[in-house]
């Protein structure tokens, strides 16, 4: 008798590992979009904003920027490691020149972003500076790095939170831009 009880956690605690396998093969889990946060902005048109330019590196960003292409817009920061590791990925899809990328360096000093520019390579058409964060909140950034793919009309149509990897380009960013004429 004394053995069952000991015996009890462990087969409860089976049987919830079991359970919780069975859910994650059903459902897929592995297979969904942890990337997607839902967001009040998506089919809205971009939130106003101004941002100053990343002296000496590239011309400043605004809302009046966004329109007439397809485009991307990165926030992301020199102390970001998942930004260095999609930052590739970004700039090889800006080298094919088939989209616009502007980037919003999100809380960092001037001097860091634009180090870590020089040393990473630089293709984005503009980049703003949103020093306080304000810019960032209007787009409802939880953090760096988000990614936003804007359509011609200056309208949100998607947004992906956390880094924008190879896998994330081919399923989703890639088709969507062709179906907006990116």
């Amino acid at each position: 008798m004394r053995q069952a009880i000991y015996l009890l956690p462990l087969v409860l605690f089976l049987l919830l590992a079991g359970t919780i396998g069975w859910f994650m093969t059903k459902n897929e889990i592995e297979d969904r979009d942890t990337q997607a946060l839902p967001s009040v902005l998506i089919d809205q048109p971009a939130p106003q904003f101004d941002l100053p330019p990343l002296a000496g590196i590239a011309p400043g960003l605004a809302r009046a920027d966004l329109g007439g292409r397809p485009a991307l817009v990165n926030f992301f920061a020199s102390w970001c490691l998942p930004c260095r590791a999609e930052h590739p990925i970004l700039m090889a899809l800006a080298e094919e020149g088939a989209v616009a990328i502007y980037g919003v360096n999100y809380k960092d000093p001037e001097a860091d972003a634009r180090d870590w520019l020089e040393a990473l390579g630089n293709r984005y058409e503009r980049i703003g500076i949103d020093a306080t964060g304000r810019t960032a909140i209007e787009w409802g950034v939880y953090g760096v790095p988000e990614t936003f793919v804007i359509d011609a009309k200056g309208r949100v149509r998607y947004r992906h939170v956390g880094p924008v990897l190879e896998r994330d380009m081919e399923r989703t960013i890639r088709p969507l831009l062709a179906e907006i004429g990116g």
